[in-house]
């Protein structure tokens, strides 16, 4: 019912910028939360950052200060700007939401089909 679809991903030099979006699609009514994961190989997939409706936002500390995420509601669009980047950053994110659709009445985390980015000399 709802389709998240990314863009941004890619390779860049350590110390660079890469700009992910995500925009949500459907039948959707509200979204409550929009955020961002990664998933390094070997690794657990874990929280970048999250904004809510309301513009609250969480990040994980090996990222603070570096990323920022932010939203558009009248887009139903999830940015994240990635500053000094890092070859630890290297992965493949995640655009995830929490939805109600208008078919639902309860929220349903959906995710997105993933973005590889890359950061390597």
């Amino acid at each position: 019912q709802v389709q998240l679809v990314e863009s941004g991903g890619g390779l860049v030099q350590p110390g660079g910028s890469l700009r992910l979006s995500c925009a949500a699609s459907g039948s959707i009514f509200r979204i409550y939360v929009m955020g961002w994961y990664r998933q390094a190989p070997g690794k657990q997939r874990e929280l970048v950052g999250s904004v809510t409706n309301g513009g609250t936002t969480n990040y994980a500390d090996s990222v603070k200060g570096r990323f920022t995420i932010s939203r558009d509601n009248a887009k139903n669009t999830v940015y994240l700007q990635m500053n000094s980047l890092k070859p630890e950053d290297t992965a493949v994110y995640y655009c995830n939401a929490v939805v109600v659709t208008a078919a639902g009445r309860n929220p349903v985390a959906y995710w997105g089909q993933g973005t590889q980015v890359t950061v390597s000399s």
